[in-house]
């Protein structure tokens, strides 16, 4: 029998102690992927100063798939036939939206091979790149956006935001850039 009580939505505690705690394995690889993507800033800088923000930008994703198709073959080679996938394995459609990461990671490659050769260098690119990459994922995580489980932000992660951005800007005005 249907009520008139609507269904109350779950609090952003619910929803946080619903998250499992991440592996020690998985912090120690976010914080190595933080460090390439720092040198990949650097190095792609430093073709835009050769050849501009395209060239670095297609220079750095040819570069990119010819690896990845390497370590297609490398990894190829050496799975178990056991451990590939047979045919009744489901796969579910990548939505469209989800192939503009290449024209997402192109922009990025050109933005920050800019900036990284102006006054804020590489300390104040990053810096301002992670208050971006914060704030978009506070948003994504609050609005379920690209198909992300729904997460009420609370104080800790608006105190994050806002110490990441006055951390940029100490970065930025210190004199150090």
């Amino acid at each position: 029998m249907p009520t008139d009580t609507p269904i109350a939505e779950p609090s952003s505690d619910a929803v946080a102690d619903a998250t499992p705690a991440p592996r020690t394995t998985d912090l120690i690889l976010a914080f190595l992927s933080g460090g390439l993507l720092t040198f990949m800033i650097l190095l792609n800088g430093r073709l835009a100063l050769s050849g501009g923000p395209v060239f670095a930008s297609w220079t750095a994703h040819g570069t990119g798939t010819v690896a990845a198709i390497l370590f297609l073959l490398v990894l190829r080679t050496r799975k178990p036939a056991a451990a590939a996938p047979g045919p009744d394995t489901p796969r579910l459609p990548a939505p469209l939206w989800a192939y503009a990461g290449g024209l997402v990671g192109a922009v990025t490659v050109m933005l920050s091979s800019i900036t990284v050769n102006t006054a804020l260098a590489l300390s104040g690119t990053l810096a301002l790149g992670l208050a971006g990459q914060v704030a978009f994922s506070v948003l994504a995580d609050r609005f379920g956006l690209f198909g992300l489980p729904r997460r009420i932000p609370d104080r800790r992660d608006a105190a994050a935001v806002v110490l990441i951005v006055a951390g940029s800007l100490l970065i930025i005005f210190s004199g150090g850039v």
